[in-house]
């Protein structure tokens, strides 16, 4: 009588090599030099405090879109670690998505990188888990070692944003803090970059308040920089690549959107046709910035309006997008939601799916906008709208309103142009100067290509800025309140 084989299970001192290989602290007392020469993300200090944070009992969940150097901040978080005095043999780094712990739980990970380690007390630790989605169940698992052992910080770390937020939600309410790493921003390129020295700050007086800025001795050069982002900048691996940036298809859209698309967990969300999700997402990031409906979505893709509404749901709770909503003249909300703005949160997806800009391409303008938006979109915050109405034959439009959440009444308004026309012409801004006598309104901003100053038309005070160095201004500013928050 035949028996089935069994498989034996993988060999401890294979896996405490592994988890050797995995922190070299625990020998050299520090991260590999890898690592070191990379710099840190500017939003690395609103991370940090959170991970020595010890007196409230909750993991750190850190989620992200791929690829936007979630891993890095782990590893720059132990260094700082170490160089704040915690025991090199104190800190723990597990790569969940390695086979070799396969079918292994958190507890038991813990448990054989103390053993490993030669530190069996589980008090003091910090341990940090990396791509925590390839644990199934991953949020039961970490709530309960967070109860267990309460002397201890957990930090993990995903990039199936989507699946991760949503079982974040459901499981961790009281003990998960969770920090959202976004793409970067212009802000951020520029430091990464180390063209600094093109900034300089300043302030300026606009809607009757006194406003942080910057300004640059080369609007040239930023613009350059900016088309640069716009192409490529969101991901801090693609900035300093030549080869990525000269096929960001085989990269960005292979390792990021696809990955994304086609394994990060749509099914979560209802969605098993997901080659149907991939050109949809396609088509939305084709048409970033534009104004669509469901209806109109619907007749060009023939899926049904039900299973779009799902697939926009996923995109947004996945970081690829965001959904921008409408006001009218009067500055009040619709009703019944028909219409609205599908935002890249990332501008430089769409050179990975179609190919790079140039500055005169007619694409630039829609870009520039979505560039813009996805500042605005690091703040949790926030909500920007968009104001779109119709009297008689004539189409207003504004394309971002600050709205007070309480009076839900206009603060600001912004106009978008890659354009020095208006700065000449204020008077053909038509729908922004309508919409601010109607709403009370003495002052407005536009952006321009590098016209910079004060326009007053119709009574009303235009502010002319470079677009470039509004998206670096807004990218500032959201980190300065987000400290400010924390």
């Amino acid at each position: 009588m035949s028996t089935k084989p069994t498989l034996k299970p993988i060999n401890k001192d294979l896996i405490f090599d592994r988890m050797k290989f995995e922190n070299p602290w625990w020998v050299t007392g520090g991260i590999e030099d890898e690592y070191k020469e990379m710099q840190p993300r500017l939003y690395f200090d609103l991370f940090f405090p959170l991970v020595t944070e010890t007196q409230i009992n909750r993991a750190i969940v850190l989620m992200g879109p791929r690829r936007v150097g979630k891993t890095v901040m782990m590893y720059h978080s132990i260094e700082k670690l170490l160089n704040n005095g915690i025991g090199r043999h104190n800190i723990c780094f597990t790569g969940i998505d390695n086979p070799i712990y396969m079918n292994m739980g958190l507890e038991e990970l813990f448990s054989l990188a103390r053993h490993a380690a030669g530190k069996p007390e589980p008090k003091g630790w910090f341990v940090f888990f990396d791509e925590i989605q390839y644990l199934k169940n991953w949020e039961v698992h970490l709530k309960v070692m967070v109860d267990s052992y309460p002397h201890t910080r957990f930090i993990v770390s995903g990039s199936a944003a989507a699946a991760l937020k949503m079982k974040s939600n459901e499981s961790g309410a009281g003990r998960f803090t969770e920090f959202r790493l976004p793409a970067l921003t212009f802000h951020e390129y520029i430091h990464l970059k180390n063209f600094g020295e093109l900034i300089r700050p300043a302030t300026t007086t606009w809607n009757g308040n006194l406003n942080r800025f910057f300004t640059t001795i080369n609007i040239k050069e930023i613009n350059k920089h900016f088309i640069d982002y716009i192409n490529f900048g969101g991901y801090p691996e693609v900035i300093f690549s030549e080869k990525i940036q000269a096929n960001p298809g085989r990269y960005i859209k292979s390792d990021i959107i696809d990955k994304v698309l086609l394994k990060d967990l749509p099914s979560l969300y209802g969605i098993h046709d997901v080659q149907e999700l991939n050109s949809f997402f396609t088509t939305l990031a084709y048409y970033t910035g534009n104004e669509l409906s469901l209806e109109s979505l619907s007749a060009s893709s023939g899926v049904e309006k039900n299973l779009l509404k799902k697939y926009l749901e996923y995109l947004e709770a996945a970081f690829l997008i965001k959904v921008v909503h409408r006001i009218d003249d009067n500055a009040k909300k619709f009703k019944r939601v028909t219409f609205y703005k599908i935002f890249l949160t990332n501008p430089g997806l769409r050179s990975a799916l179609f190919s790079p800009l140039q500055v005169a391409d007619e694409a630039v303008g829609n870009m520039v906008e979505t560039a813009i938006f996805a500042q605005w979109f690091h703040r949790d915050w926030f909500t920007p709208w968009y104001a779109r109405w119709s009297v008689g034959r004539f189409q207003g439009e504004v394309d971002m309103i600050g709205l007070d959440d309480k009076k839900m009444k206009p603060l600001w308004a912004l106009e978008i142009k890659w354009s020095n026309r208006y700065y000449e012409k204020p008077g053909e801004l038509k729908s922004l100067l309508q919409f601010c006598q109607k709403n009370e309104l003495t002052s407005a901003l536009v952006t321009s290509i590098d016209k910079e100053g004060l326009v007053s038309h119709a009574g009303i005070d235009l502010s002319f800025y470079p677009s470039a160095m509004y998206a670096y201004v807004v990218g500032a500013n959201t980190l300065e309140q987000r400290k400010r928050k924390q």
